[in-house]
């Protein structure tokens, strides 16, 4: 990406305050390309982020995230709010390109200068969220967007990064997809403040809201009680009534995104939420965390670019190899000790 003026920066930092979605476009392509032109933007906006509320979607493939985030945007602008949707959609290891399909499915808000979707590739992320993810929020945030949704890949055994990056966590399941085995295995309830059971037209609807207000809880349905959704929780010998449910436990609703059945529920409950977090002070404490994770994502960033440049990683990973081969060190001190010659040699420069 060729170098821009402090100027030219200047002046795109300012269309994207005014809300300009072609610069709000062209920002969020710099942050994703990565370099000093992307970094000095963001730094140049970075007065105008937090004020915005960001919602992290997540769940298992097939879940209906994208449907559901539709509707959301729908209902969401009935109530004139202005939202930006950042879609996180998986790369190939190969070519590095994402499907990117997410804009298909909600292209019927593209008229609508409100609404501001764009796909985002993880590009070999795997946690499925990259700085230029949580730096693109800060541009829809300094755009004047006051809801701003992240919809993740989905959830695998170690997908919680959305927790570093949105104020409240939304994840969603579905009936009929064993979702009720994941929900206790696939660390999701760790990451919730809402769980939306999608499809809730779909057989089994009820009882999967059932386990998860168990699991989550500690409540039974009377009558669900005996159903082997709560049989299977019982037989793997874990029993959520021995530990009381917090005051600020998440919430279950049923939601079809489909017909739009549960969508105004859903946003209210994210509101009491949201409100609820930010009495508690959680939500205060959530941001700071969540530049922290910023930070620290930048510092990684910056290493593994100078580690890049000095062929160490992303370089000949063979000729790195063969020197580490030759060698009698173990991993971990040949590392060390390559990194320290690095840091100590006039070769080193600047980070």
């Amino acid at each position: 990406m060729p170098s821009r003026s402090e100027s030219e920066l200047t002046a795109l930092a300012q269309r994207v305050k005014a809300g300009q979605p072609r610069a709000v476009a062209r920002a969020i392509t710099l942050v994703e390309a990565g370099g000093g032109a992307g970094e000095d933007l963001v730094d140049l906006l970075h007065g105008a982020f937090g004020a915005a509320r960001i919602i992290g979607v997540t769940g298992p493939p097939g879940a209906g995230k994208s449907t559901l985030v539709d509707g959301l945007i729908t209902e969401l602008r009935r109530q004139e709010r202005r939202v930006g949707v950042l879609a996180v959609d998986p790369s190939s290891p190969f070519s590095g390109g994402a499907l990117l399909g997410d804009r298909l499915r909600m292209g019927r808000h593209a008229e609508d200068r409100a609404v501001f979707i764009r796909s985002m590739a993880t590009r070999g992320h795997r946690g499925g969220l990259t700085l230029a993810t949580t730096e693109a929020a800060g541009i829809l945030d300094a755009a004047g967007f006051d809801t701003i949704i992240i919809e993740t890949v989905g959830v695998g055994q170690s997908e919680v990064e959305i927790m570093s990056t949105a104020d409240a966590v939304m994840v969603v399941l579905v009936p009929g997809a064993g979702d009720d085995i994941q929900a206790l295995k696939a660390g999701i309830m760790e990451i919730g403040d809402i769980y939306v059971v999608n499809k809730a037209d779909l057989a089994g609807a009820a009882e999967l809201a059932a386990v998860l207000r168990f699991a989550l809880r500690g409540e039974v349905d009377p009558d669900i009680a005996d159903s082997e959704y709560l049989g299977t929780e019982h037989a793997a010998g874990y029993d959520p009534r021995d530990y009381p449910a917090a005051q600020n436990a998440p919430q279950i609703l049923l939601a079809s995104a489909l017909d739009g059945s549960g969508l105004p529920q859903l946003i209210e409950a994210l509101d009491q939420r949201l409100a609820q977090l930010d009495r508690s002070g959680e939500l205060a404490l959530r941001r700071r965390q969540r530049g922290a994770a910023a930070l620290e994502r930048i510092a990684q960033s910056a290493l593994r670019g100078w580690l890049a440049e000095r062929g160490i990683v992303a370089g000949d990973p063979q000729q790195l190899l063969r020197e580490f081969d030759s060698d009698s060190r173990g991993p971990h001190r040949f590392m060390r000790d390559k990194l320290q010659q690095l840091t100590r040699s006039r070769e080193g420069g600047d980070l």
